[in-house]
């Protein structure tokens, strides 16, 4: 179970300010904790210690700031029943896949620890015109300075590992802000790293409402933003965010292609359909929402993956059966019902699911979806899929690239040569053939264009943003 309570972390330091802050279990709907809510004032001194640490992290060498990533990996495995337990409840996510973000949490350190020893610089050859002769170039990664994060509650571990773990990599101080449904994790996270000897200063952790938080955007002492969430609550940080860069983690309405050569292969690509719209109720920004899928394979495909969803369970997600869970909330599964709703009444059929109770969404499939519906259009983040046919296979590429998001699409096909043109001509950050656009490791460049964000995480690309380039030319002579 989880503490009654939780500080937490300004400077390193656990903070019980309040217990203003109550987190629910997501299931039953029942006050499982109070956690430290951090105000203004908090906030303000937070960032000033980020500032004032930046010395000691800039001069702290890599061997030390591996040794603090190793420690938090080996803190993680102990703890690793009690974080599971604390994420199902706190976002209603099933244990299974609970376990599964733990084991992320650790690689994600892992990978961190590894490429904090590998922040290398190179040798420039200046001599391109006898102007530069006897001149030579250096260059070397600088930690960029304070940085400010913001998480998600749908992946609160190990989304906000992708943000502290190239910090501490990095050599950057941080002030974290987890996402308030969701930040027990985080909060155990910052006890783990208040265990090791990183400078005062280094990071700090404090849960806050978002209407109180504009110092993590507005503030100029950060020299970098890093948010992960929604489309309209990312751009307009941007919009707000001044000088700093800002690095934008958002949504989609992820499409997997089903090729017409699967063949004998169609029961592997249904069990990852169906995992990729609806592992942990379809909350993810990579979840699976649009099937297309060729007109030779479709009435197969659609007969299996009719049967394969109703068979999912949906209940308890602490019990191990169970792989549909609540939904973060009952107004969020409202919001989905509606569009639900919407999209049956423009003529779209349910042909699977289709049931809410309170923030229970039944794992849901409809074909017939109008394109200009929200449940088409929008980021559904929900465990709802469409399903529709196409007979080309470049109009199915053009199909997906009808979208204002761009994050990651998944590809079944046995041809390279639809393999590398789907590579080519799909507008997203990333495509995954054979197998579903919710696929990501943590060592991965993973981003979006269009709505669906700036920049790359994955820990090396992240590390990159979170330094800068510094030149020197040294004359050889003089």
């Amino acid at each position: 179970m989880l503490q009654k309570t939780y500080p937490y972390y300004l400077a390193n330091e656990p903070v019980a300010a309040n217990t203003d802050l109550e987190v629910t279990d997501k299931f039953s709907g029942e006050v499982a904790t109070r956690v430290a809510m951090a105000d203004a004032a908090a906030i303000d001194k937070a960032i000033g210690l980020a500032v004032d640490a930046m010395p000691a992290m800039r001069a702290c060498p890599p061997f030390k700031r591996q040794a603090v990533l190793e420690h938090c990996v080996k803190r993680f495995r102990e703890r690793y029943d009690e974080l599971a337990l604390a994420l199902c409840i706190e976002a209603g996510k099933p244990i299974n896949d609970s376990k599964g973000e733990v084991t992320r949490l650790i690689d994600t350190f892992k990978v961190a620890a590894e490429e904090s020893v590998r922040i290398d610089g190179e040798i420039i050859n200046l001599q391109i015109s006898p102007r530069a002769n006897g001149y030579h170039a250096y260059v070397k990664r600088v930690p960029i300075g304070p940085c400010s994060f913001i998480s998600p509650f749908n992946f609160p571990l190990n989304l906000t590992a992708h943000k502290v773990a190239p910090a501490i990599a990095a050599g950057v101080p941080f002030v974290l802000k987890p996402a308030s449904r969701t930040p027990v994790g985080a909060l155990i996270m910052g006890e783990i790293l208040a265990e090791t000897d990183l400078p005062k200063g280094a990071f700090s952790i404090l849960p806050a409402h978002r209407d109180g938080a504009d110092l993590f955007t507005t503030d100029e002492r950060f020299k970098l933003l890093s948010f992960t969430g929604s489309p309209a609550v990312g751009w307009e940080l941007k919009r707000k965010a001044g000088k700093k860069k800002v690095i934008l983690e958002l949504g989609g309405n992820a499409a997997a292609i089903v090729d017409g050569d699967q063949g004998g292969k169609l029961d592997y690509v249904v069990e990852r359909l169906a995992f990729g719209a609806f592992y942990q109720s379809g909350q993810s920004c990579i979840g699976v929402q649009r099937i297309l899928a060729h007109a030779s394979v479709y009435d197969a495909l659609r007969e299996k993956l009719i049967a394969k969803t109703k068979s999912l369970v949906m209940g308890d997600p602490k019990h191990e059966k169970t792989f549909v869970g609540p939904m973060i909330s009952e107004s969020e599964a409202k919001r989905l019902a509606g569009w639900m709703e919407g999209a049956v009444q423009a003529g779209a059929q349910i042909v699977a699911g289709g049931k809410v109770d309170g923030a229970m969404f039944e794992a849901t499939l409809l074909e017939g979806v109008k394109r200009d519906t929200d449940l088409y259009r929008k980021e559904a983040f929900g465990p709802v899929a469409i399903l529709e046919r196409f007979n080309d296979f470049e109009a199915a590429l053009a199909q997906v690239n009808d979208s204002d998001f761009g994050l990651q699409a998944g590809v079944f096909t046995d041809s390279l040569a639809h393999a590398h043109r789907a590579w080519d001509a799909l507008e997203v950050g990333g495509v995954v053939i054979n197998d579903v656009p919710s696929f990501r490791v943590d060592n991965m460049p993973y981003g979006g264009v269009k709505d669906s964000g700036l920049g790359r995480e994955g820990v090396r690309y992240a590390i990159e943003d979170m330094t800068e380039l510094r030149l020197m030319v040294m004359r050889e002579t003089w």
